[in-house]
C-alpha cells in the first residue's frame, strides 16, 4: 500500500503543527487497513483495492495545479455559481440572492469538519484534504435561483489523488437548489470527497449531480446528514460518463415528517463502473423515503445498487419505497442489486424491488412498423426509460436542461 501511495506531506498546507501531525496520523491509520475490498460487505461489488491497483502503478499528491481553461457557464437558466478547481474553492458569485442570506466560505482547516464514518477512506480524506467549502442558508430564506457548482479538474492530474470535504447547512424554513456540474480533462486520477448535510426544521434541499464531459477519473463521494422536523431532501444523480464512480449516501431522518428522495438515471458505457449505495435511517414517526434507481448498461459496463432502509422501533407510520431497474443492452454488461429492509416498528409501509432485462422487442417492432429505423427506435425506448426520473422535477427550465443532457448521452450510444 505504501508503494502505491507516494505522498509528500510538504505539499499540503496545514493551519497548525497540530493539524500537520493529525494528517500524518490519519494517513498511518489508512495504511493499516488500506483501500476497501470485497471482504467489506458494502464494497463486495466494487472492490476498490483491486480496481485501483489494476489501473494505477503509483498515486501521488500535488496541489500545484494550473488553471488554464475558461469555464463555459450554463446559459439555459439564471443561476448563482461556485467554482471549485480540483476540489478547492476558487470563487463564487451569489448575485441573485439577498446580501447576507447565503454564506459560502472556503473549508481550509480539518478542525472545522467532522464525520463519524468508520469508512477507511475518511482517514485518507482527513490526511490529504486540500479543502472544500462551507455553504449555509440563513433562517426563513429560500434562494431565488439555483446554485451551480462548476467542479473543474485540471489537465495535469494523471496519477494524482484529490481529497476534499464540504459542509452544507440549511437553517429553519430555508430552501436551496444545488447543482454539481463536473468538468474534467482526459486524465486518470482518484477523487475522494466527504460531504456533510444538515437540514433544519422546514428546510428543503434539492441536489443534482451531472457529468458534463466523459472522464477517466475514479470518483468516490460519501454524503451523510441529518434531517429535522418537516425537512425535505432530494438528490438526483445523472453522473454518467465516469470510468469509476461510487456514491455512498447515509441519512438520518431524526424528526417527524422528514422526507428523503434519491433518484438516479445512469447510462454506462464501455469499461465504466458505477455504484450507488444508500442507507436511509427512519428514526422518528411519520417520515417518508423514496428511492428509484435506473441504469442503462452497454458494452462491458457494470452497475451496482445497494440500498438499505432502516426503521427504528419508534418510527411508526414510516412510508419507505425502494426500486432499482436496469436496461441491459449487451450480454457482457452486468448489474448487481442488493435491496434491504431492517424494520423494528410494526405500523409501517415499506417495499423494495429490483428488475433487469433487455429492450422490449415487441416495442422495437411496433416502432419499426411505423417507419422508425432500428437505431432510432432503440434510442427512443432508452430515453423513455430514463425520462421517468424527470417527473419529480417541477422546475421547467432545469428539467429541460437535464433532459437535453440525457438525450446527448443516449445519442452517444
Amino acid at each position: 500500500m505504501e508503494q502505491l501511495f507516494n505522498i509528500d506531506f510538504k505539499k499540503i498546507s496545514s493551519s497548525s503543527e497540530k493539524e500537520a501531525l493529525k494528517r500524518k496520523k490519519n494517513f498511518e491509520l489508512f495504511l493499516k487497513t488500506g483501500l476497501p475490498n470485497k471482504k467489506d460487505e458494502s464494497w463486495k461489488f466494487s472492490d476498490l483495492n483491486f480496481i485501483i491497483n489494476k489501473n494505477f502503478n503509483q498515486i501521488t499528491n500535488n496541489d500545484d495545479f494550473k488553471f488554464d481553461k475558461k469555464i463555459e457557464f450554463v446559459n439555459d437558466f439564471d443561476h448563482n455559481h461556485i467554482i471549485l478547481i480540483n476540489g478547492v474553492l476558487k470563487s463564487c458569485d451569489i448575485k441573485f440572492e439577498e446580501k447576507g442570506k447565503v454564506t459560502i466560505e472556503s473549508l481550509n482547516s480539518l478542525e472545522s469538519f467532522s464525520n463519524q464514518s468508520s469508512n477507511n477512506l475518511h482517514n485518507l480524506n482527513q490526511a490529504l484534504s486540500l479543502g472544500g467549502f462551507n455553504l449555509e442558508i440563513q433562517k426563513d430564506y429560500k434562494c431565488k435561483k439555483p446554485v451551480i457548482i462548476y467542479n473543474y479538474f485540471t489537465s495535469n492530474l494523471d496519477n494524482k489523488i484529490i481529497n476534499n470535504s464540504n459542509q452544507i447547512k440549511l437553517n429553519q424554513n430555508s430552501g436551496l437548489i444545488l447543482i454539481e456540474y463536473n468538468i474534467s480533462e482526459k486524465c486518470k486520477f482518484l477523487k475522494n470527497t466527504f460531504e456533510k448535510i444538515n437540514l433544519s426544521e422546514g428546510s428543503e434541499l434539492k441536489t443534482f449531480i451531472i457529468q458534463k464531459t466523459n472522464s477517466n477519473g475514479f470518483f468516490y463521494k460519501n454524503i451523510s446528514g441529518t434531517q429535522d422536523y418537516n425537512s425535505s431532501y432530494q438528490n438526483f444523480l445523472f453522473s454518467s460518463g465516469l470510468k469509476f464512480n461510487k456514491i455512498d449516501i447515509d441519512l438520518d431522518l431524526e424528526k417527524e415528517n422528514a422526507s428523503c428522495y434519491i433518484l438516479a438515471g445512469l447510462i454506462l458505457g464501455r469499461e465504466e463502473h458505477q455504484e450507488i449505495n444508500t442507507r436511509i435511517n427512519h428514526m422518528a414517526p411519520n417520515c417518508k423515503s423514496y428511492q428509484k434507481i435506473k441504469n442503462v448498461l452497454e458494452s462491458d459496463s457494470k452497475g451496482v445498487y445497494q440500498g438499505k432502509i432502516f426503521v427504528k422501533d419508534i418510527a411508526q407510520k414510516t412510508d419507505a419505497y425502494q426500486l432499482s431497474k436496469a436496461l441491459i443492452l449487451d450480454d457482457k454488461a452486468e448489474f448487481n442489486a442488493k435491496p434491504e429492509l431492517e424494520i423494528y416498528a410494526d405500523d409501517v409501509k415499506c417495499s423494495h424491488g429490483s428488475t433487469s432485462g433487455s429492450i422490449d422487442e415487441d416495442a422495437i417492432h411496433y416502432l419499426m412498423t411505423r417507419g422508425i429505423e432500428l437505431p432510432m427506435a432503440r434510442k427512443l425506448l432508452i430515453n423513455g426509460f430514463i425520462n421517468e426520473i424527470f417527473e419529480n422535477i417541477p422546475e421547467e427550465k432545469l428539467k429541460t436542461f437535464l433532459e437535453k443532457n440525457i438525450k446527448e448521452q443516449v445519442n452517444g450510444i
